[in-house]
């Protein structure tokens, strides 16, 4: 990629890189470690056209989640209310309160892999929901 001055390196870090969470501290301390590799890698690349991006996501919608969800507030609620139920006791700083659907994650990705991204690189880029600052641990 640098040899043909373009190309875009994505990697899909997580909120839990800053906002750590008790219940997944490793979890979080690898995607810590992702934001650090993303940035020297960008480093490397400085000026040849590629960039290195992370995406940090937030609480996303996949079945993993919805087992984890369950072992959290309980596998009796319907979808909807043990989601909001998740949201609000594990995840209060999240300013949408729901989860994020794999598609709008995605779409992050597709606009950071464009040539309209071109000055976007070495950075921790959040696609998480965003964060209400006075609930940040």
């Amino acid at each position: 990629m640098m040899e043909r001055g373009f190309g875009r390196v994505m990697n899909i870090a997580s909120d839990s890189a800053v906002v750590m969470p008790i219940e997944r501290v490793h979890y979080g301390m690898t995607k810590t470690a992702l934001l650090a590799v993303t940035r020297g890698h960008a480093k490397v690349a400085a000026g040849t056209g590629v960039t290195v991006n992370s995406v940090m996501a937030g609480p996303t919608h996949t079945p993993g989640v919805e087992e984890f969800v369950g072992e959290l507030v309980g596998d009796d609620l319907p979808w909807d209310e043990a989601q909001s139920q998740f949201m609000k006791e594990h995840r209060p700083y999240s300013l949408i309160q729901r989860l994020i659907e794999p598609a709008e994650i995605g779409n992050m990705v597709v606009y950071l892999s464009s040539t309209q991204a071109s000055a976007t690189t070495g950075g921790a880029i959040r696609a998480d929901g965003g964060y209400i600052d006075s609930i940040l641990p």
